[in-house]
């Protein structure tokens, strides 16, 4: 948690014309914004943790709080963004009751598109604009691929058959393995670009953190994907290698050896991964309760 992002965050939810229940969880935060948000939000369902779980477990937190009071839709958003005040009134029209919704993912400005956004959604969808302005004037939604889950409206539908997030992953690929999943299931992601979310990593995001274990959480999603097979799983890994050799790729986060640390780290926890593979192709709840 970051204090400086928090109040931006939480007054954007206070301002939505659709009435929400704002969820914090802290993961062990020593900054003071253990102390700062329960007394400036009184109203908020304020969650502190002991240690830093994660992103993925965090979330779960969360996600089992929401269900056990019978949301009917929980808004996944991160501490460094922020909502327009119609934005969930825009995403809930546009809703199906069973697919992901998300907003166009902006940057804190709000002038330009999130350089992820831009990078792995928009470029993967050739049937949108490629300028702001002519996105936002768009009407309706669009199947999309994979979207960073900053900001993302899940119908308890979706919830309840997925489940959470997969615990195998600490910071960071959570949303990846979460989205194989999606598909795996044929669950749909859909882009409402009359609606958006303003997402401040590009001015204050922790670059180093990113690119921390960046090989690691490759490979793991690659070999966690179900809708392949382990000796697909094994080709992709041995492609990526060899990219890591010959096209310098991860610029930096991947040093020379890493690759036979990381296979016998995956070769020592084959046997959590295969549970997670038959796990995720069941249907239920996971990692919710747990």
């Amino acid at each position: 948690m970051r204090r400086s992002w928090i109040e931006h965050c939480l007054n954007s939810m206070r301002a939505s014309t659709v009435p929400v229940t704002a969820i914090v969880i802290d993961n062990g935060s020593t900054d003071g914004t253990r102390e700062y948000v329960p007394q400036h939000y009184p109203d908020v369902v304020w969650l502190p943790q002991d240690k830093n779980l994660g992103f993925g477990q965090a979330n779960n937190i969360g996600l089992r709080y929401a269900l056990e009071h019978n949301a009917d839709y929980v808004l996944l958003l991160n501490q460094d963004a922020t909502v327009r005040p119609d934005t969930l009134s825009l995403l809930l029209a546009e809703s199906d009751g069973r697919s992901l919704l998300s907003p166009l993912h902006l940057n804190g400005d709000g002038n330009d598109f999130d350089v992820n956004f831009r990078r792995f959604t928009l470029e993967a969808a050739p049937a949108l604009p490629r300028g702001v302005k002519e996105c936002r004037n768009l009407k309706g939604h669009y199947p999309i691929g994979e979207v960073c889950a900053a900001c993302w409206l899940m119908p308890a539908t979706l919830i309840r058959e997925i489940g959470g997030f997969n615990p195998l992953f600490l910071q960071y690929g959570e949303d990846n393995n979460y989205y194989d999943r999606m598909v795996y299931h044929h669950f749909n992601v859909l882009l409402v670009p009359a609606a958006e979310m303003h997402h401040d990593r590009q001015i204050h995001g922790n670059a180093e953190a990113y690119n921390h274990k960046l090989f690691h959480r490759i490979l793991l999603t690659i070999a966690c994907n179900i809708n392949k097979s382990f000796s697909q799983c094994a080709r992709e890994m041995l492609w990526y290698l060899r990219q890591c050799y010959t096209k310098h790729l991860f610029k930096g986060a991947y040093i020379p050896g890493q690759f036979l640390y990381e296979l016998l780290w995956l070769t020592a926890h084959v046997s959590k991964i295969n549970k997670s593979r038959q796990t995720e192709r069941q249907a239920g709840c996971h990692w919710i309760y747990s």
